[in-house]
């Protein structure tokens, strides 16, 4: 198995807005979970602390509608919350992920509170309609699963498996 893998971050009309590198811990038939850092300037973003050197724990799945990463403190390595995308299902290709991003995010701090983001973009993206409904019902599942602190939010309150 390659280790080193390149992300591709796409809009929802398919051009490439980010592009990073990262390392694969794991992979199967429907996801690719990888290692990442911030190589962004140090920002304050709806309560997450992000800084330069952070840690990223990203998982893609060629099934879901969405992408999870959990995020790391540079320093001490403390857990600082999960980022989610709502994305169409990613493309994994050998040594590359490509995700389409489709602007509904949610945030999900240690505690369990979470925060939606960006629904005024996503209802404005010009999407079909089964489209629009299968990343509503990913963003769903995705709180759900937080409410139900089931993976990849079994961590909430405590420890933390992604470590």
């Amino acid at each position: 198995m390659i280790k080193r893998i390149i992300v591709h971050k796409l809009d929802a009309d398919g051009n490439e807005v980010l592009c990073y590198e990262g390392m694969i811990l794991a992979q199967d038939e429907i996801s690719l979970t990888l290692e990442a850092h911030f190589d962004q300037k140090d920002i304050s973003f709806h309560g997450l602390d992000l800084r330069q050197g952070d840690r990223f724990v990203e998982i893609y799945y060629t099934d879901r509608w969405y992408n999870v990463l959990a995020l790391y403190d540079v320093d001490g390595g403390d857990f600082k919350g999960w980022y989610c995308n709502i994305t169409r299902p990613a493309r994994v290709e050998t040594g590359h992920v490509y995700y389409e991003d489709l602007a509904l995010d949610l945030i999900v701090l240690p505690d369990g509170d979470w925060l939606v983001l960006d629904e005024e973009q996503f209802a404005e993206l010009d999407l079909q309609p089964d489209e629009r409904q299968c990343a509503q019902e990913g963003h769903e599942e995705l709180k759900t699963l937080v409410t139900r602190r089931q993976a990849p939010f079994h961590g909430i309150g405590g420890q933390d498996a992604h470590r």
